[in-house]
């Protein structure tokens, strides 16, 4: 399996000065021209597309629109990569009506057991870290051969990287990726050694200078 991880768009939550408190934000008119430049490469590198996934949040699915247009692909959305703090612990997302409305006052790798928000409903660090694992362990066995394309968040391509690198619960590297940067793993059928191949890492060829947030 060819598995391209990719971040949304520029949001209003990515602003440095965003104050607002509901966390499920548009793309801006930047995030969308990224998006927009997105669909226009992407295919010329990754020809076909076996299945595209995507985040169920509204930055994910606005900058998952074009691209799945341009694949005549259906969009197969999925709660479990979902940016971190934005579902319980049980992985079930957090509603319009009961979101909560902070960050708790640590950050979360250096209390990777402890509820990442102010709620004791809220999922911690390493439930995170294990729903995005359990979802790519799906995806390899599903699609075994093939490639996808999964439409994310910034924090859950961090966590694949943990997941693929059997990284433990205290970290000590942040994996930064461009919004629209694309992650390139390849998951390879190797008995006695290692599976997973990092192809690339927050590829942004399409982004021009104006179009890097």
């Amino acid at each position: 399996m060819h598995l391209f991880l990719i971040r949304h768009g520029q949001s209003y939550v990515n602003l440095p000065d965003w104050s607002g408190t509901n966390w499920d934000q548009p793309l801006t008119e930047l995030g969308q021209r990224q998006a927009t430049a997105l669909a226009t490469w992407l295919p010329q590198r990754v020809e076909q597309a076996a299945a595209i996934y995507a985040s169920t949040m509204l930055r994910a699915r606005e900058t998952v629109a074009p691209l799945a247009s341009m694949y005549g692909q259906p969009i197969r959305f999925d709660d479990r990569v979902r940016e971190i703090g934005n579902n319980r612990f049980d992985h079930t997302p957090w509603g319009v009506d009961d979101q909560p409305g902070e960050f708790s006052s640590f950050w979360a790798s250096e209390r990777p057991f402890a509820p990442v928000m102010k709620e004791p409903l809220s999922e911690t660090l390493m439930h995170f870290r294990a729903r995005v694992g359990a979802f790519i362990e799906e995806l390899a066995e599903a699609h075994a051969g093939e490639q996808v394309l999964v439409i994310c968040h910034g924090g859950v391509i961090e966590f694949a990287f943990d997941h693929i690198f059997n990284i433990g619960p205290w970290r000590r590297c942040e994996v930064w990726t461009h919004n629209t940067g694309v992650t390139h793993f390849e998951y390879v059928e190797h008995p006695r050694r290692e599976v997973w191949r990092l192809r690339s890492h927050d590829s942004i060829d399409h982004l021009t200078s104006e179009l890097l947030s």
